[in-house]
């Protein structure tokens, strides 16, 4: 099992190292840049958008090769490439953003004085509860892997699923609003 779980946790540690990178942003002041700009927050809804219909279009284009993908000889490749992927994910976020900063300036106490170092710590706190719930359904992700991979038409199925519904939460992401 804990083989299964290292590459859907590459997609954990990046996809959190990508939120720490908007908690940084956040605590520096700059969320609220993208919270009052329209521009900056549509770039950076797009750009995500954009990435998750790309990830969407490349898993359906791969399908077919899923069996041999999950060759061990591929793994520390695809490590790479996952940790990368998780973290473009993560950074390109525009609602983890959001979030981020609308949410945490509301427990921070400015009487107490370093406010920038209350969002971050607020924000860690954050990213290892995310990290440890993400980590478990790696956990699971990997278990899972085991009987998926014994059947290629049930790899073919879940990769088409998984592209379409990638290609689906991006152009969803693409043509939501903002909700002000």
């Amino acid at each position: 099992v804990a083989s299964a779980a290292r590459r859907p946790s590459a997609t954990v540690l990046g996809n959190t190292a990508g939120l720490a990178v908007l908690v940084a942003v956040v605590a520096l002041g700059l969320g609220s840049v993208v919270e009052e700009s329209l521009a900056v927050f549509t770039a950076v809804k797009l750009a995500g958008a954009a990435y998750m219909v790309y990830l969407g279009i490349k898993m359906l284009r791969d399908r077919h090769e899923l069996a041999r993908m999950l060759d061990a000889a591929v793994v520390p490749r695809g490590m790479r490439t996952m940790l990368r992927e998780g973290f473009l994910v993560g950074v390109t976020n525009p609602k983890a953003l959001i979030l981020l900063t609308a949410v945490l300036p509301q427990f921070v106490d400015p009487k107490q004085g370093h406010v920038q170092l209350q969002i971050a710590i607020l924000g860690l706190i954050s990213l290892v509860l995310g990290m440890c719930t993400d980590g478990s359904w790696a956990l699971l992700a990997g278990t899972a892997r085991l009987w998926i991979a014994r059947s290629p038409r049930r790899l073919e199925l879940l990769g088409g699923a998984g592209g379409l519904i990638l290609i689906g939460l991006g152009v969803r992401l693409a043509i939501t609003g903002r909700k002000d």
